[in-house]
């Protein structure tokens, strides 16, 4: 009998591999993106370990190059549900009994795989299938889901280590327990790390999934699921069913079985998520956990003080880095007068070197956006803002679809701080710039602060230390991830858990132990050594004295 203590390894965040010209990863890479790009697979749902072909299939399409299918996808509904429930509770069983210890095993393993021979096959995957430059999947879907894998780990040993105090002829414990059901794992398009970490995180801590992928980032999620079950991951822990919303939505909360709700994506879809929940409350065995990160309209507040090249860097990468398309991507930016000859500048300078195109050629720093519906939506902001008397496209503004979803990185300069760019999230490559007299600038940290409803992440720039002190208090409500002096994206896991509030999500912190705690329902457990064997206390025997005060004078 294994009766040690074990230790996980401190876990550390993964290398980010350059990729630069002549480096055996570069090589690598475009070898396995070339081997991918001509092979088109199908892909299943998988269930309880079983591949099921449900021959409703929708093609994934390279969004760079949307003529070129890279799989066809089979597509579920309310009987692959209703079987995936089925999985579920029917794996629950065991893996909730598995020692912790095994089954953080099986994600350190997964996360060893993909730092070694997945990491080509994951990140090609994510280039194509996502329209992602080398660099932006390496951090994403290889480095991140990484960390997400081995930091996990690390949290879910220091939960089950916080034990509650007990006194002498007591034994107090606390068990940490998965929820009782199922949990519902719903996924994005942006980010593989997030397509991977969404059913991992509850999985590693006892709980077995249904989850449902994004379709336009079906190529990638598939080869997630393939690298966990080479890691060792049970047949029906996390059951795999691809599909459009209400039909694989509407029947698992419809199920009383349902326990949680890992969601990242659009404000509105969340909203009627929630709304659907509490329809189904009375229905349910317990009261679900519902942790969701959403939108963002995410900021630059510039002071006089701020460097001008940085803060236009920061806007370059911060805006335009994947497309935009990031709900941490800076999308709004306030400059003073004084600085902004010089941001505008640089700014331009900047932009002019950045080359776009497909993501085979590893020059280009913008690729596609990920389909026609995105298209069409953030083109439609680009004109009207070209036909807004308050705004001026200062840089870009062209786009094609004719092989692939292009839209140039946009600059819209705007005298109107409440114009449509500035308060709507786009989610694309489109940022607005409101240039403010310095004298205004506690009217402009109003602006930052109200003029949108959600509160993800945002940034300040400035070389004045009460400035800096003075604008992270007046915007503390404002982001769930703050940056001073650096853009408003790029959070590690392990040094920046990611999340935010408003309308931007429950704020749970991905990256971090305050998400695995929402997947957990804890027992207090309390052992008692020589127990009582009489009903009495000590207060209940007779004194002379009560007695005596009886007595009357």
């Amino acid at each position: 009998m294994n009766n040690s203590r074990p230790r996980l390894p401190v876990p550390v965040n993964e290398p980010v591999h350059s990729y630069a010209p002549g480096t055996p990863e570069r090589a690598s890479l475009r070898a396995e993106l070339f081997r991918l790009r001509e092979e088109s697979i199908e892909i299943p749902a998988i269930i309880g370990g079983r591949e099921f072909r449900t021959g409703n299939t929708v093609p994934v399409r390279a969004p760079h190059e949307h003529r070129r299918v890279l799989a066809t996808l089979h597509q579920c509904a309310a009987p692959e549900v209703e079987q995936a429930v089925k999985a579920c509770l029917e794996a629950r069983h065991d893996w909730m009994r598995m020692p912790w210890t095994d089954r953080a095993a099986i994600f350190l393993r997964a996360a060893d795989l993909l730092a070694g021979p997945w990491r080509d096959t994951l990140n090609a995957a994510t280039m194509l299938g996502q329209s992602k430059n080398p660099y932006q999947a390496e951090i994403d879907s290889a480095c991140e889901l990484i960390d997400f894998f081995r930091f996990n780990a690390f949290y879910m040993q220091q939960i089950y280590e916080d034990q509650p105090f007990s006194p002498p002829g007591v034994w107090n414990r606390m068990e940490y327990r998965p929820l009782e059901g199922f949990v519902f794992a719903v996924t994005p398009f942006n980010f593989t790390s997030i397509q991977g970490n969404l059913p991992a995180a509850p999985a590693l801590m006892g709980n077995t999934v249904i989850w449902k992928p994004s379709n336009t980032a079906a190529f990638s999620a598939y080869f997630i699921y393939k690298l966990l079950e080479e890691a060792g991951l049970p047949p029906g822990v996390i059951n795999f069913v691809p599909g459009d919303g209400p039909p694989v939505g509407d029947p698992a909360f419809a199920s009383p079985h349902f326990s949680g709700l890992h969601f990242t994506g659009s404000t509105a879809t969340f909203q009627h998520m929630w709304r659907t929940i509490g329809r189904h409350l009375d229905a349910y065995r317990s009261y679900p956990r519902i942790v969701g990160e959403t939108g963002g309209k995410d900021f630059i507040m510039v002071h006089p003080s701020a460097d001008p090249v940085a803060v236009a860097t920061a806007i370059v990468r911060g805006s335009f880095e994947y497309q935009g398309q990031k709900c941490s991507a800076a999308s709004r930016v306030y400059v003073p007068e004084s600085l902004w000859p010089e941001v505008r500048t640089s700014l331009l300078d900047q932009l002019s070197e950045v080359r776009m195109g497909p993501v085979e050629d590893f020059s280009h720093f913008i690729n596609a956006v990920i389909d026609r519906r995105a298209f069409e939506k953030i083109t439609g902001y680009i004109e009207a803002a070209r036909a807004d008397a308050h705004c001026q496209i200062l840089d870009g503004g062209g786009y094609s679809d004719e092989e692939g979803y292009f839209i140039e990185p946009t600059v819209i300069l705007t005298d109107d701080p409440l114009t449509r760019t500035m308060q709507e999230e786009i989610f694309g490559p489109v940022v607005t710039v409101y240039v403010y007299p310095d004298a205004r600038l506690e009217e402009t940290l109003v602006l930052v602060n109200d003029t949108s409803p959600y509160a993800l992440t945002g940034a300040i720039f400035a070389r004045d230390r009460d400035a800096i002190a003075h604008m992270t208090d007046r915007l503390v409500d404002a982001a769930g991830n703050f940056y001073i002096n650096d853009k408003p994206t790029g959070a590690v896991v392990g040094q920046q858990p990611f999340g935010g509030a408003r309308k931007s999500g429950t704020n749970d912190k991905a990256g971090s132990y305050l998400n695995l705690v929402r997947w957990i329902s804890a027992r207090s457990i309390k052992e008692t050594f020589n127990p009582p064997r009489h009903f009495g206390y000590p207060f209940l025997q007779p004194d002379p004295a009560d007695a005596e005060d009886a007595e009357p004078s």
